[in-house]
């Protein structure tokens, strides 16, 4: 029985219709093969244009649908959802996408119209051959993996926990608490970062739906959403958790006490071999650092640590362990690193002890720094002049192009402390202030209006003249050059994705951009879902942000990982692989070409794991045979869909 098929053509406002003569293309489409009603509006997603198409099926008898509008990764679901309304089976839609393929990416109206008739005309034969499918339904694991704990993670766990979700919080560093553990004050309210994030690690810690894994990394990640089996390798910390009672004794007898130097001071400290994270560390328990222990990295050390721990909490022969945790969700918070700023050595960081990058000063600003909160010179003398520069790394074309956001107010802020505590002459070069968030640019002002100095024009260059600093720089408001003699330099270096971030996008299946920051599904809709359903987003693993911003994302992932456990179950996609076992030669393959390991061979013929299988066609393409297809990319419909393009 010939197809009875309607065809819905989207102006999109003028987003389509500004190039594209959409009513010149309906009318066009209606003399297609088996085409029994076209229609073209204004926007074909909102309620009145899925009206339409509701319409036409129960009342013209349609049976297939193609719909030219945007890309179907936007409104493929919404008219899935239309026709299922109309009591069609939804996967007898078809999709052209004339407007990120044809009105986008043309000027010429003519040669975009025919370009969308070809397109239409396409899909109209594909959607011919289209088969009624039927998704399946798979229930969903309640727990939720989150990786990374800084502040992102852990609000994302205790937003989940508290809806009762079982959560497993990965954290590669022996605490929990992230780089915001390491600030002394935040902006704009010049509140303790301590006493805010510290509640939160010691309430994370207490939650009983909440176990935190440090020391740990996600090697592996398998199955789908709703159904992952994440592999977790815990790094030997070498002191039992359960044994530890943080007296700090074996700290102090470690023979390697004052030479290791200390990342959370930002190198600016020295500790032990064995060593406390931080005051206020969760788990609040020594850890052994494998690279600096003599009896680990030698075989050889008198090792007192054991001697005076009178807990018995320290095993040096303590080994990795690795264990699998099934989870319906995924949330993804591994934060940032800071922009090494001795990779621009025009600013003298790593040459002159008294430049120093933003974390750095920050230590040293922190009463539990290196310095004791005071600020001072290699020489033990404070500075009676600073000189802070922005933009390290950040919308820079021989670094990074994108701009980093927090750089300018944490400058500020730190700028406004130092003359707090040191009465120093201080100076701030700049490019353009970043001031976006709530109080931010008040902040600006207060800081400007109480004595900072403000230059605009980037720094060129750093050096040391007649045993002093100068800042070299061009000030572009007066249109002069600027030297400037300064005691220190703080550099406002920016933000880049965390180390590992790459390999750990490779592990989850999902995408970096050009940053390296993980990618969003969309910059506007989704910007807290990845393109990985049932892996969500959080903080600054997805690009540059301030705390606010960050915590409120982390709320918008767990929210996402909180919907979908609650539903219960998931529907996977019905257009997947199938074999026919008679044309099956037993290659496999087909098994090598699969991205997502869902096919297997048994007994000689490749079987498909329908869970897994996201019908990406990978295997269509290697099978020599063909005897692998897709459900609704099969040979038959490519090359009708071929031959419809050249009609």
């Amino acid at each position: 029985m010939a197809s009875r098929i309607g065809v819905y053509i989207c102006h999109c406002g003028t987003n389509i219709d500004g190039v594209v003569d959409c009513h010149a293309v309906a009318e066009r489409a209606s003399c297609l093969p088996g085409v029994t009603v076209t229609r073209d509006y204004s926007y074909m997603c909102s309620d009145p244009g899925q009206a339409l198409v509701r319409k036409d099926i129960e009342e013209l008898g349609l049976d297939r649908v193609v719909v030219a509008a945007c890309s179907p990764r936007m409104h493929e679901p919404t008219f899935r959802a239309a026709l299922s309304s109309a009591g069609l089976n939804p996967y007898l839609l078809e999709m052209a996408n004339i407007r990120e393929q044809c009105s986008w990416v043309h000027e010429d109206s003519v040669a975009a119209t025919d370009k969308a008739c070809s397109l239409i005309s396409g899909a109209v034969a594909k959607v011919s051959l289209h088969r009624e499918l039927a998704g399946r339904e798979f229930p969903v694991t309640q727990a939720v993996l989150v990786i990374g704990g800084g502040i992102a993670g852990i609000q994302a766990a205790l937003k989940l926990a508290d809806s009762g979700k079982k959560v497993y919080l990965v954290e590669r560093s022996p605490s929990i608490g992230g780089h915001m553990a390491q600030l002394d004050k935040t902006f704009p309210t010049l509140d303790c970062s301590a006493c805010i994030l510290t509640p939160k690690m010691v309430e994370a810690a207490r939650a009983s739906d909440i176990e935190i894994l440090t020391t740990s990394e996600v090697e592996e990640l398998t199955g789908f959403v709703g159904n992952f089996t994440a592999k977790v390798r815990t790094a030997a910390r070498r002191v039992d958790l359960s044994k530890c009672t943080a007296c700090g004794d074996c700290v102090e007898a470690c023979v390697m006490a004052g030479r290791v130097p200390d990342e959370f001071d930002a190198g600016l400290s020295k500790r032990s071999a064995i060593y406390m994270p931080f005051p206020q560390a969760v788990p609040l328990a020594a850890a052994v650092d494998p690279a600096s222990c003599l009896m680990v990295t030698r075989g050889k050390c008198k090792s007192p640590c054991l001697e005076v721990c009178g807990a018995g909490a320290i095993d040096l022969e303590m080994a990795d362990g690795v264990r699998e945790i099934e989870v319906g969700a995924v949330v993804v918070a591994t934060g940032f690193d800071l922009f090494d700023a001795a990779a621009m050595m025009q600013f003298g960081y790593g040459r002159y002890p008294e430049v120093v990058d933003g974390l750095q000063f920050e230590r040293m600003l922190s009463a539990s720094g290196p310095t004791g909160g005071k600020l001072l010179l290699p020489d033990g003398t404070e500075p009676s002049s600073i000189a802070f520069l922005h933009c390290i790394g950040s919308r820079d074309e021989n670094a990074n192009e994108y701009c980093s956001r927090v750089c300018c107010m944490y400058s500020m802020k730190q700028a406004y402390l130092a003359r707090e505590k040191t009465g120093a002459q201080v100076s701030e070069f700049y490019i353009d202030i970043t001031a976006f968030g709530k109080g931010y640019q008040e902040f600006y002002r207060r800081v400007r209006d109480e004595g900072v100095f403000f230059v605009r024009g980037k720094c060129a260059d750093v050096v040391r003249l007649g045993g002093s600093l100068k800042v070299i720089a061009e000030d572009t408001l007066l249109g002069r050059a600027v030297e400037l003699p300064v005691d220190m330099v703080v550099l406002a270096t920016g933000l880049v994705p965390s180390g590992g971030s790459a390999e750990l996008a490779r592990v989850l299946g999902i995408p970096v951009g050009a940053d390296g920051f993980f990618s969003e599904a969309h910059p506007k809709l989704r910007p807290a879902e990845s393109v990985r359903d049932g892996i969500y987003l959080a903080g600054c693993c997805q690009g540059p942000k301030d705390i606010p911003d960050t915590v409120a994302q982390a709320g918008a992932a767990a929210s996402e990982a909180i919907a979908l456990l609650d539903r219960g179950k998931v529907l996977v996609e019905a257009g997947i692989c199938r074999v026919d076992v008679e044309q099956c030669r037993g290659c496999g393959l087909c098994v090598l070409a699969c991205p997502y390991a869902a096919l297997v061979l048994e007994d000689g013929v490749a079987v498909v794991n329908e869970a897994l299988c996201k019908g990406c066609g990978s295997c269509a393409v290697a099978c020599l045979g063909g005897a692998a297809s897709t459900e609704i990319y099969d040979d038959e419909q490519i090359v009708a869909n071929i031959e419809g393009l050249l009609r």
